[in-house]
């Protein structure tokens, strides 16, 4: 699997393959009368295009976030929530010079990041998934909450939809 991705990542396909969000036509929502939202939340430019008429890349890079229901179900939303994000983000930190994850943060990018949030039973299934994505070279990190030192979180770095979907097709989406 690592040398198919090489292979994929010097020959620059997946560059190629997701086209600029730059030439998406923008969606700019109108405002309630009221609306005391900041200039700066809002999409740039004048598109008159509905969001469901932007384009779908052939093969998004998406990041998984992978939370276990069992905290879910006994934590408050905030902390839950914030464990997700502490993942996510020591992903992408950690792998930061992957083309994946440059390509995903890019600022033509950024405005488009796509995430899919999955969730296990508990921890044990939590520790299973991880060993699988180390055992088949898939970058993640496996967020480990202090003090208590019980892993809570999953994210996988940016990956192509057609390289790191099948990972997780059997676990539901988290609602």
């Amino acid at each position: 699997m690592a040398s198919i991705i090489q292979t994929l990542i010097s020959s620059r396909l997946f560059t190629s393959r997701h086209p600029s969000p730059s030439t998406f036509p923008l969606y700019n929502p109108p405002l309630p009368s009221n609306s005391k939202l900041c200039e700066d939340t809002l999409a740039v430019g004048n598109a008159t295009d509905t969001a469901d008429s932007v384009p779908e890349p052939a093969d998004p890079l998406i990041q998984y976030v992978v939370l276990r229901r069992d905290l879910i179900d006994t934590w408050p939303l905030g902390s839950i929530v914030s464990q997700g994000c502490h993942a996510s983000v020591a992903a992408i930190s950690t792998f930061k010079d992957d083309p994946f994850t440059l390509d995903y943060c890019s600022p033509n990018n950024l405005n488009f990041m796509r995430k899919v949030t999955v969730e296990v039973k508990g921890e044990a299934q939590m520790l299973n998934l991880s060993e699988k994505l180390k055992s088949n070279g898939i970058d993640h990190k496996l967020w480990i909450e202090q003090p208590e030192n019980f892993p809570t979180c999953i994210a996988t770095k940016p990956y192509p939809k057609s390289i790191v979907s099948s990972f997780f097709k059997k676990l539901k989406l988290c609602k």
